[in-house]
């Protein structure tokens, strides 16, 4: 084989090795994207998480529940619907429709020891 033998299929070769390796750039790439998507919803799931374990520990605590850790759980956990499937977001409907009850029943104890 002379040189010029050579050069042509170096060249011939050349195109087809390229597209091998951007492929594996890319192929990379979305494994590193997807990757980090799955770490960014882990931080976020775990804000849930401490978001219901905090509202639950002051309902252990307290044996009581202000309005104001109410609105604030349902605003800090308002991202589940997105995050889980559905039973993690009904579990917080019902956490949250437990802790206005118990408000509720606690506002209506407190009436009627005062009177």
């Amino acid at each position: 084989m002379c040189l010029d033998q050579i050069a042509e299929v170096s060249k011939a070769l050349l195109t087809p090795l390229i597209a091998v390796i951007t492929t594996y750039i890319a192929w990379q790439q979305w494994k590193t994207s997807k990757q980090k998507l799955n770490l960014d919803r882990y931080d976020r799931r775990l804000r849930v998480y401490e978001e219901v374990r905090k509202i639950l520990s002051i309902i252990f605590r307290d044996a009581k529940v202000s309005t104001d850790d109410l609105l604030k759980f349902r605003t800090s956990v308002s991202e589940a619907d997105f995050l889980f499937g559905a039973e993690v977001p009904a579990y917080i409907d019902e956490i949250y429709r437990r802790g206005l009850n118990l408000w509720r029943w606690n506002q209506e104890y407190r009436d009627s020891t005062q009177e």
